[in-house]
């Protein structure tokens, strides 16, 4: 299944630390908790193209890339019928 760059929103916390996203809101109005940041460093997604800051994140106790590509975030989610 070929993976695609998918924008979603993002509240995020932004302070002396940085920025940590705290919940992502998919396309279909879904919202998903982010448990926890693993890792945060800048990086390229090798999937599915961007530059940005990528966030290692535990979302519904699974490892998720998170991508801050100013001035919007994606993540690379699987595309539908293809």
């Amino acid at each position: 299944m070929k993976l695609v760059k998918k924008f979603v929103e993002v509240v995020a916390k932004f302070d002396e630390d940085g920025i940590t996203p705290l919940s992502i809101q998919w396309p279909d109005g879904r919202v998903f908790d982010v448990d926890r940041v693993l890792d945060v460093r800048p990086a390229a997604s090798i999937a599915v193209g961007g530059l940005g800051i990528r966030y290692k994140c535990k979302i519904g106790g699974k490892e998720r890339l998170l991508f801050y590509e100013q001035p919007r975030w994606f993540v690379e989610a699987k595309s539908p019928g293809v």
